[in-house]
């Protein structure tokens, strides 16, 4: 939603980003209580507010639910370099940019911590319950975070090269979370050891940040478990294929699968390559990296 015709810089305003996130290990059996490693990425969405006397309904569910929960009424301004519903966390972005851009315009004196939870009940409440705090968490935070049921750690963030494939695919979360549980309740004795093998890929990466080779083997594992959980795409599963082929490390989708997106583990010299490779695909490439800022306020326009 536009401020109106006039530059931004007539106007004191408050301007917060937040970055995305990518799951390097872990999705769908963090659900279960077990470990997942989730990071932060460079793409951010911006949030700028200011305070206005009536507030016209913003298009985003989110942001409406962000005013709500604050208690104020405002104009906003939304860049998003995040494509939305592709798994890289742009809702919980958005969400956590707004909320700390209107707790800076209106002065209302929160802490970075109590914004956090007032993130996730934003996310829960525009979800219908099921929103994972690790979205809003990382967002706010920045770096690497390891969850592992209802606690997170920050762990040393790795300096590794990443080319995120966004598939083009529209994909449901609520709808692959409830493929996985139906399989657990119907076939427990398969569902059950593929969870728990994701769980041993993820506790094994941790020793082997510093090894990009290994890692991207992990990687490679982590994905092979998540298709035999029912939750892969044909289009993801090329875009996996086709940046091995170019030279990746190891690639594996990201979040809860049935289309969204992928990422590569690369070396510098093969990003470049592996992110065209992705593109004949038919398919959006991103170069990246981790983002250890979290949110942050912007210089104002």
């Amino acid at each position: 939603m536009s401020l109106g015709t006039q530059p931004l810089r007539w106007y004191r305003l408050a301007t917060w980003s937040a970055p995305g996130k990518v799951f390097l290990f872990g999705e769908h059996a963090v659900v279960y209580g077990k470990p997942g490693i989730a990071m932060a990425i460079k793409p951010r969405v911006m949030v700028t507010v200011r305070k206005a006397k009536r507030q016209k309904k913003p298009n985003s569910t989110y942001i409406a639910e962000c005013f709500r929960q604050m208690g104020v009424s405002g104009s906003v301004y939304v860049r998003s370099q995040l494509p939305s519903s592709s798994g890289l966390g742009s809702s919980a972005a958005v969400t956590v940019a707004t909320l700390f851009a209107i707790n800076d315009e209106f002065e209302i004196g929160k802490s970075a911590d109590e914004l956090a939870l007032i993130a996730h009940t934003v996310e829960k409440n525009v979800q219908n319950g099921r929103a994972s705090a690790t979205d809003t968490y990382v967002s706010t935070v920045g770096g690497m975070v390891l969850i592992t049921g209802n606690t997170k750690r920050r762990l040393p963030p790795p300096q590794i090269q990443l080319v995120i494939g966004n598939s083009l695919t529209h994909h449901s979360t609520s709808g692959m979370v409830a493929r996985v549980a139906d399989l657990k309740k119907t076939r427990p004795q398969i569902a059950d050891p593929i969870i728990e093998a994701i769980a041993a890929v993820t506790k094994c990466s941790m020793h082997h940040f510093n090894n990009p080779r290994e890692l991207g083997n992990l990687m490679n594992m982590n994905h092979a478990l998540l298709e035999a959980l029912g939750v892969g795409h044909p289009q993801l599963s090329r875009l996996v294929l086709a940046a091995r082929a170019a030279g990746a490390l190891g690639a594996k989708m990201t979040g809860a699968g049935g289309g969204g997106c992928m990422f590569a583990l690369c070396s510098k010299s093969a990003k470049t390559r592996v992110a065209g490779a992705i593109e004949a695909c038919e398919a959006r490439a991103i170069i990246t990296g981790i983002d250890t800022q979290g949110v942050r306020k912007e210089k104002d326009e």
